[in-house]
C-alpha cells in the first residue's frame, strides 16, 4: 500500500514518512496504530494534548489474539496446515498454540478464547489416530460447555469416500453443540487442498483481526508461495528411474515393484517414515477409447485451470476418470434422461456395489446419451490426485536416491482389465532411465525414536514393508543399538517374501534382532501377522513394558484392524487387565508416540 498526495490530507513531507513507515510495518503494528489514532480523534482534534505513547499503550492496547490450533492427522496433512497457520498468525501478532489433539489436555478447553481444527477424515469417516481421543471426549458428558469459544474448522477428505470429510463435519456441529461460536464456517477440501486451505487461512486471519480491533486490517487473500527452488506438489521434480524390478518370484499372483529414484541435484531430504508423492498420468489407451464412446475429438481444445489443453492431453494428464464417487455420479446424471442412473442413486447400497471395480467408461458406456460438450464434461471431474507410496530406504545410506515398493494393482471387471492408475504406470509403462514427477510428503506421525537404544516393534505385510525397510536400513548406517523385531506375513515364502536377502543381511549383522514371518497360503489354515503376534505374546508384552515402539503399516480395515485387536487382547491377557484397562494402556501408548501407524 502506498499513499499518494493527490486528495490526501497530508502533507508531501508527511506522505513521505508515512510511506517509509507502512512497509515496515507488522499486521499487529498496524492494528495498534489504528487503535491508538482511533483514541486519539475522539478528542478535540486542534486542541488535542500531548500523550506520552508509552501511556497511551496502558489505554488502549488490549492483549494479544491468542489463538489455539488443534490438528487431527494420520499421514502429516493436516499437521503441516496446522503449522503453516500458526506460523502465519504468529506473523500477524497473535499468540499461537499448535498441537495435535493427542497431546491436547482436554482441561484447558474451558480456558480457550479462539480454537482452530485442522483435520483429516481416515478410511470410512473415522478420526485419524491422534483425533480419536479428543473426538470421544467432545461426543462425552464430561465435554463442557464452551460458550465462550470461537472456533472454525478445515477439514481435509476425500470426495471418492462417501463419508467425506465427516470427521471435520464431527467437529463442526459438536462444538457447535456445546455453544461454541463459529468464527468462520468450515471449508471441506478434497485431495486438492491448496487453494481452499489459504483461503480459509484468509479468512481466519481477517476473522481475528476483526475481533482485535474496531478498525478491520487487511491480510492478503492467499497464503505464500512455495519458492519456484523448492520442490513441491505444486512444482515436482523430475526423478530419474534407474530400477525397476519385480520383487515377486515366478508364479506368483502379484508383482511388486522395487523402485530407485536418483534425486541427484534436487535437494530433496527425508527422513524414514517419510513418503513419496508421484503425480501419474492415466493411461493413454484408456482415454482414447473413453473420448470415442463420448463422441468427442482427442485434439479439441478444452481449458483446464484456465489453460488451454486438448482434451486428451487433460483426461491422460490431470483430470481423474479410474474413481467413482456418489457426487459424480450426481452431476452426471444432470446431463443424461436415463432411467436406470436415477434409480442406481436411490439406492445406497446399489450405487456403492456399482462403482467397485469400475470406471467413467463404464458409466459413458451405460447411461448415455448425454447432453454435455467436451467442456462440461471434464468440469464434472476432479483431478488427478498423487499417489502416496512409503519411502523403503535410508537416506543415510543411500543420500541422492529413494526406493519404493509398489504394488501392482490389476484385475477384471464386466470382462475388462483394469489397472490401478500409478501401480499400473509403473509396472507397464515406466522404463529405466524415463523421469517420474515427485514430492517429499513428511509424515511426522511415523518416526524412529530419537533414542537409538528404544527397541522396535515393526508390523507389516504386504507392500506395509516398505517403511520398516527404511528403519532398519537407517539403524544400520547409524550403528544403532536398539532391539528390533520384525513381523511381516505375505502369501508365499517361495515366491513372496519380500526383501528376504536384506532382511537376512541384517540379521546376521544383528541391525535385525529378530523377524517373525507369517505366509498365510503355505499351510492348510491362514496364518497372518496377528496369529504370529498372539504366539509371541509374552515376550511381545515384556519388549512393550521395557520401552519398545510399535509400528503397523498396512490395510486399515482387516490386517491393522486385526493386529490392532490382537495388541489390545495380549495387554489385557499378559498384563492381567480388564478390557478397558487395556483400551487405556493403549491409548497411552499412542499418546507417548508408542504406537504409531501408517494405514491405508
Amino acid at each position: 500500500m502506498t499513499l499518494q498526495v493527490l486528495n490526501s490530507p497530508f502533507n508531501e513531507e508527511q506522505v513521505k514518512q508515512l510511506n517509509t513507515l507502512l512497509p515496515t510495518l507488522n499486521d499487529y503494528q498496524k492494528i495498534w496504530l489504528t487503535g491508538y489514532l482511533s483514541v486519539v480523534s475522539t478528542t478535540n482534534v486542534a486542541a488535542a494534548p500531548v500523550v506520552d505513547v508509552a501511556e497511551e499503550v496502558k489505554i488502549i492496547t488490549a492483549e494479544p489474539q491468542s489463538a489455539t490450533i488443534l490438528y487431527g492427522s494420520q499421514t502429516g496433512n493436516a499437521q503441516s496446515l496446522a503449522e503453516k497457520l500458526g506460523k502465519e498468525l504468529t506473523e500477524a501478532g497473535v499468540d499461537v498454540t499448535v498441537a495435535s489433539m493427542a497431546a491436547f489436555k482436554t482441561n484447558q478447553l474451558k480456558k480457550l478464547t479462539n480454537l482452530f481444527i485442522v483435520t483429516s477424515t481416515h478410511g470410512e469417516g473415522t478420526p485419524p489416530d491422534n483425533a480419536i481421543q479428543f473426538h470421544e471426549f467432545l461426543y462425552s458428558k464430561r465435554a463442557p460447555k464452551l460458550e465462550h469459544v470461537q472456533f472454525s474448522v478445515l477439514a481435509l477428505g476425500d470426495s471418492s469416500y462417501e463419508f467425506f470429510c465427516k470427521t471435520g463435519a464431527d467437529f463442526d456441529e459438536q462444538l457447535a453443540k456445546l455453544g461454541a461460536q463459529r468464527i468462520v464456517p468450515r471449508v471441506d477440501c478434497d485431495l486438492d487442498y491448496d487453494d481452499l486451505a489459504a483461503s480459509w487461512f484468509a479468512n481466519v486471519k481477517n476473522a481475528l483481526v476483526t475481533t482485535a480491533s474496531a478498525s478491520v486490517s487487511q491480510t492478503s487473500g492467499v497464503t505464500k508461495e512455495v519458492s519456484s527452488s523448492q520442490y513441491s506438489k505444486k512444482n515436482p521434480f523430475y526423478a530419474e528411474v534407474f530400477e525397476n524390478i519385480n520383487l515377486n518370484g515366478r508364479g506368483s499372483n502379484k508383482a511388486t515393484h522395487h523402485i530407485e529414484l536418483s534425486l541427484e541435484g534436487s535437494g530433496l531430504t527425508y527422513a524414514p517414515g517419510d513418503s513419496i508423492g508421484i503425480l501419474p498420468e492415466n493411461d493413454e489407451q484408456l482415454v482414447g477409447i473413453l473420448i470415442e464412446a463420448l463422441g468427442f475429438q482427442q485434439a479439441e481444445i478444452v481449458k483446464v485451470d484456465e489453460q488451454d489443453l486438448t482434451l486428451a492431453e487433460a483426461l491422460q494428464k490431470k483430470l481423474e476418470i479410474t474413481v467413482l464417487s456418489k457426487p459424480l455420479l450426481q452431476k452426471i446424471q444432470s446431463f443424461t434422461v436415463h432411467p436406470d442412473l436415477a434409480e442406481l442413486l436411490q439406492d445406497d447400497q446399489k450405487w456403492k456395489d456399482y462403482v467397485y471395480g469400475r470406471d467413467l467408461l463404464d458409466v459413458v458406456q451405460s447411461f448415455g446419451p448425454f447432453s454435455w460438450n467436451a467442456q462440461q464434461f471434464i468440469e464434472l471431474l476432479r483431478k488427478i490426485p498423487a499417489r502416496l507410496y512409503s519411502i523403503a530406504s535410508s537416506q543415510e545410506a543411500n543420500e541422492e536416491e529413494a526406493h519404493l515398493t509398489i504394488g501392482k494393482v490389476s484385475y477384471e471387471t464386466d470382462g475388462r482389465d483394469r489397472l490401478g492408475v500409478c501401480s499400473g504406470q509403473i509396472a507397464e509403462r515406466i522404463e529405466v532411465g524415463q523421469k517420474l514427477p515427485i514430492y517429499i510428503h513428511a509424515n511426522p506421525n511415523f518416526k524412529l525414536p530419537k533414542d537409538d537404544d528404544t527397541p522396535i516393534i515393526m508390523i507389516g505385510a504386504g507392500t506395509g514393508i516398505a517403511p520398516f525397510r527404511a528403519f532398519v536400513e537407517e539403524r544400520a548406517a547409524r550403528g544403532a543399538e536398539g532391539k528390533s523385531w520384525l513381523f511381516f506375513g505375505d502369501q508365499h515364502f517361495v515366491t513372496d517374501f519380500l526383501y528376504q536377502t536384506d532382511w537376512q543381511g541384517w540379521l546376521k549383522e544383528e541391525a535385525l534382532t529378530k523377524l517373525t514371518t507369517a505366509f498365510s497360503r503355505d499351510g492348510d489354515e491362514k496364518i497372518y501377522v496377528q496369529h504370529r503376534l498372539q504366539e509371541h505374546a509374552k515376550e511381545l508384552y515384556e519388549w512393550i513394558e521395557q520401552g519398545a515402539v510399535i509400528y503397523v503399516c498396512g490395510d486399515k480395515k482387516t490386517m491393522a484392524a486385526d493386529v490392532d485387536k490382537t495388541i489390545h487382547a495380549i495387554i489385557a491377557e499378559q498384563g492381567a487387565k480388564t478390557a478397558e484397562q487395556a483400551t487405556e494402556y493403549v491409548s497411552n501408548l499412542k499418546q507417548q508416540q508408542r504406537y504409531q501407524r501408517d494405514v491405508y
